[in-house]
């Protein structure tokens, strides 16, 4: 006689279905670990560049030679977005995120060869941190271009968000491991490991097969029309809706750069708190966004743009009780809400482009849209400075979030008024009687 089935003690775990039919995707399931370790890398960059740069750098000029080395790892992809376009925007998607892993491992592994010859002067380290990020953003729209290329439609809000989800949480993890490797081994070899994580992208990448590329390659043979031979900021211009977010997401990114600066101060200065809050608050926006970020994930179909104007309109709103002296838990709190309502964002943004724009022009205009968003947050952070010394942390904070209100109101505002327009624009067809079949078969043609 068998012997009872025990009981389960614990109920089995079920994805969304939204997330179990995108695992059924094999290549999906192959190239979002890849993904997910260059992330890491980079998040571990994130500690190791400046740590190396301070270590390099010429003698009393280390606060200099720092920032050329932040920079220096970020910039140059929007360079290398508006120099490259003419021979890279016909290129297949998985070539274009291949290529930029191969060039950043490259790059990035040559820096512990020459720390551990002696070679890494100044110059040098700066050179090689600008060469691994030239074709960073054309890597970036790649990599978003090929989701789109091997997911049916109904299935890229949640790569996209899972895509999002794993750039967030490497931002969280990854300073951490580097704090922790820097104990033991120079910060040299920490770059070291994130070009091996680039490298083992691009080698997964090349894994895929040529179905992505026939994919991409049987898009951009459909004969294009005249305004969609242009690239980048044409084609923009010539989809008024795709400006509009990258507008609204440009002035997003760029009010969400102050808060770098104010936090910390606000921490040290209105809190007179340590460290280990200003951690806090990092930590729980980070896991709120990834949060967030799975969970819209999760949902089958959602109206964009006006889901998109609510996260902008809600992560401002978590900004203004710091600006009303509210207590340091309150804060946190509503920090960590803003972490939450702000994750979902650039999931929905690249999906947004992802139906909006054509095919064969999906490279161009992500990277486009990358080169711009790289001045935005810096410019805001550049900005938050100055503010901070004349307001002060706790006002800067709220004007931040009250500011980025209005930004949603204003964009909603812009959007109902420019569907009114198209609505006015187009032509009404008088109603014209019906022809009997006697006067179809007499009048071969419309009159």
């Amino acid at each position: 006689m068998a012997s009872p089935r025990a009981p389960r003690l614990l109920p089995r775990l079920r994805l969304p279905v939204a997330y179990q039919v995108l695992f059924s995707q094999p290549r999906f399931r192959r190239l979002l670990p890849a993904l997910a370790a260059s992330d890491l890398g980079d998040g571990m960059s994130v500690v190791a560049v400046p740590w190396l740069a301070i270590l390099v750098a010429p003698p009393g000029r280390s606060g200099l030679f720092v920032g050329a080395a932040v920079a220096a790892y970020a910039l140059p992809g929007a360079a290398g977005a508006l120099l490259f376009g003419r021979w890279l925007r016909r290129r297949p998607a998985r070539r274009l995120l291949a290529v930029d892993g191969w060039l950043r491992a490259v790059l990035l592994g040559c820096v512990p060869l020459a720390w551990a010859t002696g070679a890494l002067h100044p110059a040098v380290y700066v050179g090689l941190l600008a060469g691994s990020s030239l074709l960073h953003a054309w890597g970036s729209a790649g990599k978003y271009a090929l989701l789109a290329q091997i997911l049916p439609p109904e299935q890229r809000l949640a790569a996209n968000s899972l895509v999002s989800a794993s750039a967030t949480a490497a931002v969280i993890v990854g300073p951490a491991v580097a704090g922790f490797l820097t104990t033991a081994v120079s910060p040299a070899w920490i770059i070291g490991l994130d070009a091996v994580t680039f490298a083992v992208l691009a080698v997964q990448v090349g894994r895929l097969g040529d179905a992505a590329d026939a994919t991409g390659a049987a898009q951009a043979d459909v004969p294009l029309g005249t305004g969609q031979q242009a690239a980048g900021m044409r084609v923009l211009r010539g989809q008024p809706e795709l400006l509009g977010i990258l507008v609204v997401t440009w002035f997003f990114n760029f009010l969400y750069g102050p808060v770098e600066v104010a936090l910390p101060l606000h921490v040290t200065k209105d809190l007179h708190a340590d460290a280990s809050l200003l951690g806090v608050y990092w930590a729980l926006f980070g896991v709120g966004a990834v949060l967030g970020s799975v969970a819209v994930g999760a949902l089958r179909r959602l109206p964009l743009w006006p889901v998109m104007l609510g996260i902008v309109a809600g992560w401002g709103l978590t900004l203004v009780p710091f600006g009303l002296d509210a207590p340091a838990s309150v804060t946190v709190a509503c920090f960590a809400l803003g972490g939450v309502i702000y994750g979902p964002f650039t999931a929905m943004s690249f999906t947004l482009f992802q139906e909006r724009t054509p095919q064969a022009l999906l490279t161009t205009v992500l990277a486009v849209r990358g080169a711009a968003l790289l001045t935005a947050s810096p410019g805001g952070t550049a900005l938050g400075g100055p503010l901070t010394a004349a307001l002060g942390p706790r006002s800067v904070l709220a004007v931040s979030g009250v500011t980025t209100v209005a930004l949603a109101v204003v964009a909603a505002a812009g959007m109902v008024i420019g569907e009114r327009r198209r609505t006015r624009s187009r032509p009404v067809r008088e109603a014209r009687p019906e022809r009997s079949e006697s006067e179809k078969r007499r009048t071969p043609g419309p009159t």
